[in-house]
Parts: structure tokens; C-alpha cells; sequence
């Protein structure tokens, strides 16, 4: 089973919270990584399944359009990142997030 990632970057906490929000929710996915990206940006990581990621992905999108003042900077899916990406950037399973991981192994 491939493990998409998908990246959402806002301007903007409350955009950003409600998206992470919005696709643990609607999807069955994990919130891998949050972190500030530059100039009152943040960006949220998710893992999981490619059908699962899309449609966390879809809700994400809206909660960010839908909070007031919150602006979608980028957002991105990647299907089946290969190894070395996920070793070197931040969306690997973390001590963190690996109690809260939805899908199998």
C-alpha cells in the first residue's frame, strides 16, 4: 500500500489549525510534522493512504478558505514519496505522531 503525503502551507495559525483539524477528521490519516515555514506561514504534514490524503487534502483546502483571514499559500500530494525523501525532509512517522498512526506498518 502506497503512503501519500500531503502538505498544506497557510499564512496564518487559525488557518492552519482548522486545516489540520479538518483532514484528521475527514480522513484516515496522521498528522505528521507542524511547523512555522517563513513570514507568518505554517505548514502542516499528513501520511496515510493516496484516497485517504486526497480527500483529508480536499477538507484541509476548504478549512483554510473557509477561516477568516487565513490565506492557502501552496499545497501539495505526493503519492509514493520514495525513501530517501521521506528520510531527509520532515514526513517520516515520528516518535510523536506513531501512537496516533491510522494505518498499518
Amino acid at each position: 500500500m502506497a503512503i501519500a503525503v500531503g502538505v498544506i502551507q497557510a499564512l496564518g495559525f487559525p488557518g492552519t489549525l482548522a486545516a489540520a483539524d479538518a483532514m484528521v477528521k475527514r480522513g484516515r490519516v496522521t498528522l505528521v510534522f507542524f511547523d512555522k515555514a517563513e513570514r507568518a506561514e505554517f505548514m502542516v504534514v499528513i501520511r496515510g493512504p493516496v484516497s485517504e490524503v486526497k480527500t483529508a487534502m480536499e477538507a484541509g483546502i476548504e478549512a483554510v478558505e473557509n477561516t477568516y483571514g487565513a490565506v492557502l499559500c501552496q499545497h501539495y500530494t505526493i503519492p509514493n514519496p520514495p525513501d530517501n525523501v521521506v528520510s531527509v525532509l520532515p514526513l517520516g512517522f515520528t516518535p510523536e505522531s506513531e501512537p496516533f498512526r491510522v494505518m498499518p506498518g
